[in-house]
């Protein structure tokens, strides 16, 4: 069986989630939100090297929480530019998928899923369809409707081919909102996979209780 690489992005600031410290660093169920999401990864069959990127000034921050397979490097400025760092860290061939940090719910599901649909694909992704009415608005007020016709929320892992992948990153000139915009971008086509609801970004404070009772819930409790 082919392995598959997974870069872990968490070299953000999460500052709307609140708390002292970015939110991969706030407990979620007895442990950092970080270490749940590095434990998907490290507990599947088929994931081989994992790349960790993090902001520079915590690059000794987890390392209680790796494992042979996984490694640490520096983010960027921004996010496409983290990714790019993660991405050239790995052995420059096979499969990646990338993932936010802030989605410590992920299902080895779901990760099979992504890296199934590689099988036919030079890109996959999760993404859930947009189920209500959608609403523009100005101070306040709602200015009028948007068709959501063909919306899908987008989820993460994204997964590649990685020399592709690699490739549409040194030729992207950074800002994307998500790697499917960059692959996108490079002329790649991107399979759709039946995203997760609980497969959630943990976003702002409310988002650690909605995680935390879908961890108790996944333990029984």
């Amino acid at each position: 069986m082919t392995k598959t690489a997974a870069v872990i992005v968490a070299a953000g600031r999460g500052v709307r989630a609140g708390g002292a410290v970015p939110k991969q660093w706030q407990m979620l169920e007895g442990m950092p939100v970080l270490a749940h999401t590095l434990a998907a990864f490290q507990t599947h069959a088929q994931i081989g090297q994992i790349v960790l990127v993090l902001h520079p000034d915590e690059l000794n921050r987890a390392d209680a929480f790796l494992d042979a397979r996984t490694s640490v490097v520096a983010g960027d400025a921004d996010r496409t530019g983290s990714v790019r760092n993660g991405l050239n860290a790995l052995d420059p061939d096979g499969l990646v998928l990338i993932h936010d940090v802030a989605r410590p719910m992920v299902s080895a599901a779901m990760i099979t899923d992504v890296i199934g649909a590689l099988a036919d694909h030079k890109g996959a992704a999760p993404a859930l369809p947009v189920t209500d009415a959608l609403w523009s608005g100005s101070e306040g007020r709602v200015t009028g409707n948007q068709d959501r016709t063909g919306l899908f929320r987008a989820q993460t892992p994204q997964g590649f081919d990685l020399a592709m992948i690699l490739a549409a990153h040194a030729a992207h000139a950074g800002g994307a909102a998500d790697d499917v915009e960059v692959a996108r971008a490079f002329g790649v086509d991107v399979a759709i996979v039946t995203g997760d609801e609980d497969n959630l970004k943990i976003t702002h404070p409310s988002d650690f209780d909605r995680a935390a009772r879908i961890l108790r819930g996944r333990d029984g409790h």
